[in-house]
């Protein structure tokens, strides 16, 4: 499974950068204007007359199909909390610690810049950690880097995505509709008895998750929080035990080597086998992982990446309170934070750090998840109203982002020359 996560994290990664750049560029020769307009166009949904759901395409991709970004993101949490690096209390510590301090000390150097402003909603903005990116780049570095400080910042990153999930879920929402809260509330208990009445088909979890979802967009709390409760109860379990697939394998294998043997046939039992000893939860993780790496994150780059590069006034960029203060948030707070948090977490027992990672490479993760893209750019949307604020927040998040990258390369590529 290792050796499949390592293309599909580099290429989404480029696939991520290229959509950046068609973003950038495309909103530059169209002019910023001209290219939010086309993404503010009316995609409506109609059954029968009675029922419409109509949203521009900005809002289908931001509500729609970053719910599958969180629904991935939500069941890579589940996994690496049952049986990845959070599994073990002392093991997960650090990487908690790491994620928290990660998330606290950008936002508050971002209140700092912003206290008493317009501006001073977008706390959150520098808080997230671009897994995409910040993994994808340091994967690229090879056996220059332990696979366990991989492990590591993924597990960091995930943590801090769900921090990420609960800022948006308790700052970023719009006011609440309590009937539509209840109906939530109603099918996420129909998807745990689904869980534990043992329904291993994902069918019956994907139709709800779709009421789910419309619902919670009705609520007010927002759509995409409803991704990450539909992950909550994904069984993790597969249908058959251990056992019981070691037993129908050895019949296959009995009944392969056996005369007049039907190669196809004991291949297609063997492949029905092999899907009905995965658990629903590896299944859909499987499956979502290409859409959502080459498909959902690069639409959401296009349709929110976009700035007019020619319409930068850089001096009043480099002098905004909002963009100095993302761009600061990111690139010092990320280190500082993550560095400085994981410290006290080993000098005081917390946790422990991984095997064949030094200092200076947890710090050199700590400037990769600098690198605040996706999450950032999605926060940023619901933080401001005013399209200059936005604007001012992408830059500072472009900016932050590549500084961040280049940084972490640097700090973890010079080791392995000298």
């Amino acid at each position: 499974m290792e050796g499949k996560k390592y293309p599909l994290q580099v290429t989404g990664g480029i696939v991520l950068i290229a959509a950046t750049v068609a973003a950038l560029a495309l909103a530059t020769w169209m002019g910023a204007d001209a290219w939010h307009h086309a993404w503010d166009r009316e995609l409506a949904l109609i059954s029968g007359g009675r029922f419409r759901l109509g949203l521009s395409f900005h809002h289908w991709v931001n509500d729609g199909l970053m719910a599958l970004f969180f629904l991935l993101v939500g069941l890579e949490l589940k996994r690496e909390l049952l049986v990845g690096e959070l599994a073990l209390p002392r093991d997960a510590a650090l990487p908690v610690v790491a994620a928290v301090g990660g998330m606290a000390i950008p936002a508050l150097i971002f209140a700092a810049f912003n206290a008493g402003t317009p501006t001073a909603a977008g706390w959150g903005i520098p808080m997230a950690t671009d897994i995409a990116f910040a993994i994808g780049i340091l994967r690229l570095l090879g056996e220059r880097v332990p696979r366990t400080l991989v492990v590591f910042l993924t597990a960091l990153a995930i943590a801090d995505d769900l921090g990420a999930v609960l800022v948006i879920a308790l700052f970023y929402s719009a006011h609440l509709d309590m009937h539509a809260l209840r109906a939530c509330a109603a099918l996420f208990v129909l998807l745990v008895i689904f869980n534990r009445g043992g329904v291993r088909s994902v069918l019956p979890y994907a139709l709800v998750g779709v009421l789910l979802w419309y619902y919670m967009l009705a609520s007010g709390v927002h759509a995409t929080v409803a991704g990450v409760l539909l992950a909550a109860t994904i069984p993790a379990r597969p249908r058959e035990s251990p056992g019981q697939f070691e037993r129908r394998l050895g019949a296959l294998h009995d009944e392969l080597r056996g005369e007049g043997a039907d190669v196809q046939a004991v291949a297609g039992a063997a492949e029905d086998a092999g899907v009905v000893a995965q658990s629903p939860m590896q299944r859909l993780e499987h499956m979502l992982s290409p859409w959502v790496a080459f498909a959902v994150v690069p639409v959401f780059a296009l349709a929110n990446a976009g700035i007019d590069l020619s319409a930068i006034r850089w001096g009043e960029a480099f002098s905004s309170a909002l963009t100095l203060g993302v761009m600061a948030g990111l690139v010092a707070g990320k280190f500082a934070g993550i560095s400085a948090f994981s410290w006290v977490a080993v000098r005081l027992g917390l946790g422990r750090l991984p095997g064949g990672v030094g200092w200076r490479q947890v710090m050199g993760a700590a400037w990769l998840a600098g690198i605040g893209f996706t999450m950032s750019l999605f926060i940023a949307q619901l933080a401001f109203a005013q399209p200059e604020q936005v604007e001012a927040a992408k830059l500072g998040i472009l900016i932050a982002s590549c500084v961040a990258a280049a940084l972490g390369v640097a700090w973890l590529w010079t080791p392995a020359r000298r």
